[in-house]
């Protein structure tokens, strides 16, 4: 049975994202004291004195023209309280009821939904004037608290629990963990105005994100559950993770966007598979390399997608001279997948998830000792190892000691004198041999320390 969802409106600035963080526990939303930070909703799961539901954090309500970017945020929050079981109005006790709160009552009095009104800031006697005129807004007495500092919180708790208390399931015996049919956790990235989230939405089906021609719309990494039907009719769970678009590092001041890019990194740090989305407009700019090459090194599986392929002009010319300039910048992974879709007309989305499971599933193979050994002895018969400094490298045997990303154990003698160039040579050979195709492959040096190196 889904979880109760609990969805927390208000004007810019209230705090609903401090509570929101507050109730799942987390940083996952960004919080500064500039107003209209968050603009998507973002959805968490919320434990609350033992009250387990879905939290929902939305943008500011604000009352512009609905093709504006505030009025495209406003519609977003509306479709959140549509969907939720309960509203948390939340005002700002120490400001007092704006005409801006009271726009907002007046359109939640006529939507069919409970809705309960929250003070926040009320701690002290500086929020007892906002405390008293919340009465007019027609909820009845609000729940007192600050998100901030955590007090009022069982006084939510108790006005929360008629409407989101559930009886506890019968608890079932656990299946095995089935990497097939885990969620694929899916992380789209690139620079601003790729089409990141719009692309997000034609996987949906619906304009789930904000969307627009202003880049650098979205801020928080927002993850959006989903389901895939595959060729072979299978149903597929991914976990689609919107970001922020990330600029030079030089172009970076605002604190906002350094919160946003950060919020981005984090993402790519938590996701399995991370989908580099390159404007086919513009083509391949040296961030894009720098962004792939941060999402190698953190060892996550890449897949590269030219979006906007629908209206890029000399596109032959234009795939193989990114395809070149990706095999040039990315030496350690040549054969990144390179794929063209389009966020706007749908094309080739279907071959860009299946790609997405693919590198996954490289990503996570494991070899057995055996099957590592055989290849190794003929890898080593077929160019043996160098001897740096007239010294020979002896090497015994390799292990693979995780996945995720795929990383293995050379012992030996001396291998720590090994160059790099022979280490790449191993590197390739795994990946031809085992089809670990472009995921990241990681080889670590063992040698037998030696009792007499400090004598």
């Amino acid at each position: 049975m889904p979880l109760p969802v609990v969805a927390i409106i208000g004007r810019p600035n209230v705090g609903k994202s401090t509570l929101f963080n507050r109730l799942v526990g987390k940083r996952l939303a960004l919080v500064d004291d500039q107003p209209g930070v968050t603009r998507d909703r973002r959805e968490g799961d919320a434990h609350l004195l033992g009250l387990d539901f879905t939290i929902v954090d939305t943008a500011g309500f604000e009352e512009d023209d609905a093709a504006t970017l505030p009025g495209r945020m406003r519609m977003q929050t509306q479709a959140a309280v549509e969907m939720a079981d309960v509203a948390l109005f939340m005002i700002d006790a120490r400001a007092g009821i704006t005409p801006l709160d009271e726009e907002i009552a007046r359109w939640l009095r006529s939507a069919d939904g409970t809705v309960i009104l929250v003070a926040n800031k009320a701690e002290g006697r500086a929020g007892e004037n906002g405390v008293l005129e919340s009465l007019a807004l027609g909820f009845g007495d609000p729940v007192q608290m600050s998100a901030e500092h955590g007090e009022g919180v069982a006084d939510l708790f108790d006005a929360l629990r008629p409407f989101v208390e559930r009886e506890p399931e019968p608890v079932e015996d656990e299946e095995e963990y089935d990497p097939e049919n885990a969620v694929l956790k899916l992380a789209i990235v690139g620079r601003p105005n790729a089409g990141k989230s719009t692309l997000i939405n034609r996987f949906l089906g619906q304009d789930r994100l904000i969307t627009g021609p202003e880049a650098g719309i979205t801020r928080d990494s927002i993850a959006v559950d989903w389901q895939w039907t595959d060729a072979e009719g299978r149903v597929r769970d991914v976990r689609l993770i919107d970001t922020a678009g990330m600029r030079k590092k030089a172009r970076v001041q605002e604190k906002l966007e350094k919160l946003s890019v950060a919020d981005a990194l984090h993402a790519i740090d938590f996701a399995e598979v991370v989908v580099l989305l390159l404007d086919g407009t513009r083509g391949l700019e040296l961030q894009d390399i720098k962004i792939a090459d941060r999402v190698l090194q953190e060892g996550r599986a890449l897949v590269i997608a030219l979006n906007k392929w629908d209206i890029a002009e000399h596109a032959s010319s234009l795939f193989n001279g990114v395809k070149g300039a990706l095999d040039e910048g990315l030496a350690q992974a040549k054969g990144v997948p390179l794929l063209t879709v389009s966020g706007a007309t749908g094309k080739g989305l279907d071959v860009l998830i299946q790609a997405a499971f693919e590198s996954r599933e490289a990503w996570s193979r494991r070899v057995s000792t055996g099957q590592l050994n055989r290849w190794f002895e003929r890898a080593l018969e077929a160019n043996p190892p160098p001897a740096p400094g007239g010294k020979r490298v002896k090497m015994r045997y390799i292990t693979q000691n995780k996945t995720r990303p795929p990383s293995f154990v050379l012992f030996g003698t001396r291998v720590d004198d090994l160059p790099e160039s022979y280490k790449r040579y191993l590197v390739n050979g795994l990946r031809k041999e085992f089809g670990f195709g472009a995921v990241p492959v990681r080889i670590n040096m063992r040698a037998p320390k030696n009792p007499f190196h400090t004598k």
